[in-house]
């Protein structure tokens, strides 16, 4: 089986974050990056279970570190989904395991690869 590409690491801006309509997951996913490192998430917040983005695309991020609820102000960081301030605070985002390919691809991390499909 061939490794799921997301989509390019070039095309989430660093600091920010890309949203993906990522129908094989069977979920809309929000790929945030930093650098070369990328983490990814469900997007939907746990305070209400809406998405994370207002306007369907476009999710904010704060200081390449948190991204930021657009319903409720709730902040997650990038490394690992947690609310850190907010309705929610404690409570984290739904991971998704994700790695940069040697080509510079975001792919599905092996390991979660089928719990994606």
């Amino acid at each position: 089986m061939s490794v799921r590409q997301l989509c390019r690491l070039a095309e989430v801006p660093d600091g920010g974050a890309r949203v993906l309509d990522e129908a094989s997951a069977g979920r809309p996913i929000v790929v945030v990056r930093r650098g070369d490192n990328v983490w990814a998430y469900v997007n939907r917040c746990p305070h209400f279970s809406v998405s994370l983005d207002f306007v369907p695309g476009s999710v904010s991020c704060y200081r390449s570190q948190v991204l930021m609820c657009a319903h409720h102000s709730a902040l997650f960081r990038f490394d690992d989904g947690k609310c850190i301030d907010g309705p929610c605070k404690g409570a984290s985002l739904d991971a998704v395991p994700v790695e940069v390919d040697p080509e510079a691809w975001v792919v599905f991390a092996r390991a979660a690869e089928n719990d994606w499909h």
